[in-house]
């Protein structure tokens, strides 16, 4: 995503308190001297665990090099680069190294800047990959970058953007893609997709292109991804606010939302669609989690809106006991949420087709964290709590298209750019990953709390919390699983408290069968080996026994990119993951007259673009990842 642009969004002006403020009960106690528990914030303090997660490996060191290093007994294969053709039969285009492919091959072809996956078996060594494609860098995509910017440049872009499906198999120690395959698709920001949910329909969805509100074209900026029990696949739209723009007086809401009068991939001025002053509905169709059927080439996309609008990070999927779906989000952006849906109905027998509604009733919920390491989840429910017609929220569909704005009110905790979740089933306990925010404590904006201790945190953490009875629960206990850092650093909220390798601005997290915790990591390319990251070396990712809180190295990436898409293969004997933007430049955007200044990974030659990629990684004896 481009983190600079725009300083970042920081779009929560809301007044809603910070938890220091909501815990009066706790101030007015201390005053009185009555003893309260205290909040520890050393690694895997507070919540209980049993049974370590033993990490077999031997952590690597950080690393500068542009290459993909992990421990020894373990092997990398590249798999799957952009521009590579997905296999859809009769069209399948070859990638040529100077970018001139046509907005239609680019369509039949992987997309730019791979991010969340996730892997579905289809026989013994066979499955679908599937995988979100983030956003683009315009620099590497055409041959004169932004240059002689037109429709047919807009178009390219919207088609590197979006979801793939390939079909991949393994012969011998290595695996391939399975081309043509009769579920090999591409869904771009033209696709069509369905509306579902209490937004479907709405006044604020319908556009002139779509006068019922029900049919949306395409999806993008897609980061991480979940998986569903019925079989599944859920990607999040994260900072569709970068494809807006709007000239004229924003409204409140649009302010909220972090509309700005200029877009960082220019779309708008040749693609009305995008252009918020011609319009103004399109804007709040973007910004839902969708689901789209890996298994089912010709089945259409679904926006869920019941899940609430909101820069999604990805969506995390979990059962209760009585078989309802738990889905956790964040919204990563700063002193943003931390969101939880839970179905109304039970998961059904039979699949995607027998649970084609399930995710469209139910009740959204987020989170609020208090001083004293418990927390509540607030329910966004039109008619309670004041979010009614009085206060801007006609009705449901209104309360999801403005969740932010139903947060604010409720008194959501504003959180450090909530990202990835990963929840360990065995204890109800789910992570979350707070990637960092250097704006704490300026004027107009909230102070450090708890959950969120650091002003200048430029390092981030992982936050955890478990659930008081099952996944449905309204109430939590909650701690810090670790704040990332270096002890080497001189400044105090720099340090970190991590027991093991030292690690930077945490994002992607997933979990191994084993318990295992994988954390990845996605520092600025203008911060990577310099200043207070100069020890920690490029991107990476670490696994972690959420017991012990040892944290090891396990992998570094090349020059500027970012280690995010864990997967694994149903046996556990191969890893799935992905490099995104490698040689990213700090601007972000790429000279396409020097494509390779940083990185020519992965193909490793001088002049030729730099390719977004995933990587298939296992070990030598063909054992269980980690061990």
């Amino acid at each position: 995503m481009p983190k600079d642009f725009d300083a970042m969004e920081n779009s929560n002006q809301s007044l809603n308190p910070n938890i220091h403020e909501v815990s009066a009960l706790r101030r007015a106690l201390l005053k009185t001297g009555a003893v309260l528990p205290m909040l520890s914030l050393s690694a895997c303090a507070g919540l209980t665990f049993s049974g370590e997660k033993k990490l077999g490996f031997k952590g690597i060191s950080a690393s500068a090099a542009d290459r993909i290093r992990v421990p020894e007994g373990y092997v990398t294969q590249v798999l799957a680069p952009w521009g590579e053709a997905v296999g859809i039969a009769g069209n399948m285009p070859a990638f040529k190294e100077d970018a001139s492919n046509s907005a239609e091959e680019q369509a039949a072809q992987m997309g730019m800047h791979h991010d969340g996956m996730h892997f579905y078996p289809l026989e013994k060594n066979r499955g679908l990959l599937v995988q979100n494609h983030e956003y683009v860098d315009d620099g590497l995509l055409h041959p004169d970058g932004m240059a002689n910017w037109n429709l047919d440049k807009v178009r390219k872009s919207q088609a590197a953007h979006g979801l793939s499906v390939i079909e991949i198999e393994q012969k011998g120690d290595r695996w391939q893609m399975v081309r043509p395959s009769r579920y090999a698709r591409r869904v771009t920001a033209n696709t069509p997709h369905r509306v579902a949910g209490p937004a479907a329909g709405h006044a604020l969805m319908r556009t002139a292109a779509d006068p019922e509100g029900k049919t949306i074209l395409g999806t993008f900026n897609n980061c991480a991804s979940g998986i569903t029990p019925w079989g599944t696949y859920l990607s999040g739209e994260e900072n569709f606010r970068f494809y807006f723009a709007k000239e004229g007086t924003l409204t409140p809401h649009e302010q909220r939302w972090g509309l700005t009068k200029k877009a960082f991939f220019g779309w708008g001025p040749t693609d009305a669609r995008f252009d918020v002053d011609k319009n103004p509905n399109e804007f709040n169709r973007s910004g839902w989690i969708v689901e789209l059927d890996p298994y089912d080439p010709t089945s259409t996309p679904v926006k869920r809106t019941a899940m609430g609008r909101a820069a999604h990070e990805g969506a995390t999927v979990a059962l209760t006991k009585d078989r309802r779906a738990v889905v956790y989000s964040g919204e990563d952006a700063r002193f943003e949420y931390i969101y939880k849906f839970v179905s109304r109905d039970a998961v059904r027998e039979g699949g995607a087709k027998a649970n084609a509604d399930l995710l469209d009733h139910g009740t959204l919920f987020v989170a609020r964290f208090d001083a004293d390491g418990t927390g509540r989840w607030l329910p966004l429910t039109h008619g309670q709590h004041g979010l009614d017609a009085a206060r801007g929220f006609a009705d449901q569909g209104e309360v999801v298209i403005k969740a932010r704005q139903a947060s604010d009110h409720l008194g959501g905790t504003k959180m450090d750019r909530p990202e990835w979740l990963a929840v360990d089933v065995d204890t109800l306990t789910v992570f979350c990953s707070l990637t960092n925010n250097t704006a704490r404590g300026g004027a107009g904006v909230p102070g450090v709390d708890a959950a969120n201790p650091r002003a200048k945190n430029n390092m981030g953490s992982v936050i955890r919390w478990r659930e008081k009875g099952d996944l449905d629960a309204t109430t939590f206990t909650w701690d810090h699983l670790v704040l990332a850092g270096d002890p080497a650093n001189s400044r105090a909220e720099a340090k970190g408290n991590i027991k093991g390798d030292v690690f930077p601005c945490p994002d992607g997290l997933c979990f191994d069968k084993r318990g295992v915790l994988w954390i990845q990591t996605d520092a600025f390319a203008s911060e990577l080996n310099k200043g207070e990251f100069v020890n920690m070396g490029n991107n990476q990712m670490l696994a972690c026994d959420p017991t012990s809180g040892e944290i090891r190295r396990f992998l570094t990436g090349p020059v500027n990119c970012e280690i995010t898409g864990a997967t694994f293969s149903a046996d556990g004997c191969t890893m799935f993951i992905n490099v995104q933007h490698p040689g990213e430049t700090p601007a972000e955007r790429s000279d396409p007259k020097a494509p390779d200044r940083y990185s020519t990974w992965p193909h490793g030659v001088k002049g030729q673009r730099p390719r977004s990629a995933t990587v298939v990684i296992r070990k030598t004896d063909g054992g269980l990842i980690g061990t």
